[in-house]
């Protein structure tokens, strides 16, 4: 069971409207590495978790995702302000000025829409955990790259909020898979000597190439 609290995740402002901007930032809230992605793949790995505390981590995390699309399309919403006119958008996504009313959709930066194609599940934690890290940290990039492209102090002071709550995601998940990288496709793989082969290709190689020396599988983050 969900509870809408109505109170932002962290309050939101602009210093005034910018529909080109808004343009870019519909990137994370209908795009591949965008907040709905993050909520509805964590929420749908939650379902096959034995480990409560692993459970609970998906959960809460998903919930919070949930809050920031909130905080995304309030922040789209205010950016696009009040005169639906298709000349403000230069380029992109031009839907919430001829389909949408300004209101924020679920659709990327391009005008493409949301699919569950996105989403990635495939029932083993470790998998799951790694590619959660790998979200957050894509998430996080396109975050970066919002934040150099705004000079409104409101919405870069927004981004940031956002960009330090994927870096905090990214960690737990972290710990989460150092608890349990020896179970699930870590257990049952990767134990014969092919897994422990470096070939090296590119000649020449690098002299004391860390890579080439693989006998120790290092999947464990510090």
């Amino acid at each position: 069971m969900f509870k809408h609290e109505k109170i932002l995740f962290h309050p939101v402002s602009v210093e005034k409207p910018n529909p080109q901007y808004a343009a870019l930032l519909q990137e994370q809230l209908g795009g591949a590495n965008g907040e709905l992605k993050a909520a509805l793949q964590y929420m749908s790995q939650s379902f096959r978790i034995k480990d409560p505390e692993i459970k609970d981590l998906f959960l809460d995390i998903a919930a919070e995702e949930l809050g920031h699309m909130e905080m995304v399309a309030t922040t789209i919403n205010m950016l696009n302000g009040h005169d639906v006119d298709y000349e403000k958008v230069e380029a992109g996504e031009i839907q919430s000025h001829v389909l949408l009313g300004l209101n924020p959709g679920l659709i990327n930066a391009s005008g493409y829409s949301w699919t569950g194609d996105y989403v990635t599940v495939t029932g083993d934690l470790c998998a799951d955990l790694l590619s959660n890290i790998a979200s957050e940290q894509r998430a996080k990039v396109v975050y970066e790259y919002l934040y150099r492209q705004i000079d409104d102090k409101c919405v870069k002071e927004t981004i940031d909020f956002l960009l330090n709550r994927e870096e905090a995601h990214n960690t737990m998940f972290k710990k989460a898979f150092n608890k349990v990288q020896n179970t699930g496709s870590n257990r049952d793989f990767g134990t014969t000597k092919a897994a422990k082969m470096y070939f090296s290709m590119s000649e020449p190689s690098p002299e004391d190439n860390q890579f080439s020396n693989v006998g120790e599988p290092l999947n464990s983050f510090s």
